[in-house]
């Protein structure tokens, strides 16, 4: 089987060398990371400037671009053959609810997703990072299920891990993404120079949290795995669409 891993949070990141190393018996992995910390990268490719790679001391391959270029390079101009799966991850912090859309994290996965491979990505539900083991252990367990089970078609699958020691954990939820308030508002700050600088708010709290979410599950100790999809046609509003278009007619 072959794995290709990748991340947003760099190649140096602790939640990769401990996803390769849960992975490593599984099959032949080869991870190709971003360089420096690309959280909130989103989908976004780089097209407006050339890309380089280059090699660490561990066989890593690091790029000067975002999570979804790395996935992209490495499938379409890196590796000899197609990856069986990716997987992303382990990210510092949950990619729950609203995350999702501006997560590299989860960003890396589905590109994968969209070149037909299937993905997971998968986070460490908490700043502390104090389990990537337990995240770990999850990722191989589901890396594993796979191989004895593989899905018909390509899969994207979100996969938040609470940030406990893997005895504690009550088992696996499939789950809907929640929903977050709107986020608190930007930080406002001055430079030595006197320039008014602004840093983006934190994410509101859990909005839609109910039973069935991401959040309620990895709240009361339960892995959350989501199933993604890409269509973003809201389709209960064509029939409202089509109506407002031909109402000046």
């Amino acid at each position: 089987m072959r794995i290709l891993l990748s991340n947003d949070d760099g190649y140096l990141a602790p939640g990769l060398a401990q996803l390769a190393a849960s992975l490593a018996d599984l099959g032949d992995i080869v991870v190709v990371a971003p360089e420096r910390n690309r959280s909130g990268a989103s989908n976004s490719l780089t097209l407006d400037l050339p890309l380089h790679m280059g090699r660490a001391a561990n066989g890593y391959i690091y790029v000067s671009g975002t999570p979804t270029d790395c996935v992209h390079l490495a499938v379409t101009g890196v590796l000899e053959q197609q990856p069986d799966m990716v997987v992303s991850g382990i990210n510092l912090g949950a990619n729950m609810g609203d995350d999702t859309i501006y997560s590299g994290t989860v960003a890396a996965a589905t590109e994968g997703y969209l070149l037909g491979v299937p993905a997971i990505a998968i986070s460490l539900a908490s700043f502390q990072g104090r389990h990537f083991a337990t995240a770990g252990r999850v990722a191989r367990e589901l890396v594993q299920r796979f191989t004895r089970a593989p899905f018909a078609e390509p899969v994207l699958l979100n996969v938040n891990v609470p940030d406990v020691p893997y005895d504690e954990l009550r088992g696996i939820q499939v789950t809907r993404l929640g929903r977050r308030h709107k986020a608190e508002p930007a930080v406002k700050s001055v430079s030595p120079r006197g320039e008014t600088l602004y840093w983006i708010g934190p994410a509101g709290p859990a909005a839609d949290a109910g039973e069935g979410t991401d959040f309620h599950a990895v709240e009361n100790g339960w892995v959350s795995v989501t199933p993604l999809q890409i269509d973003l046609t809201h389709s209960a509003q064509l029939a409202d669409v089509r109506g407002w278009l031909g109402r000046d007619k």
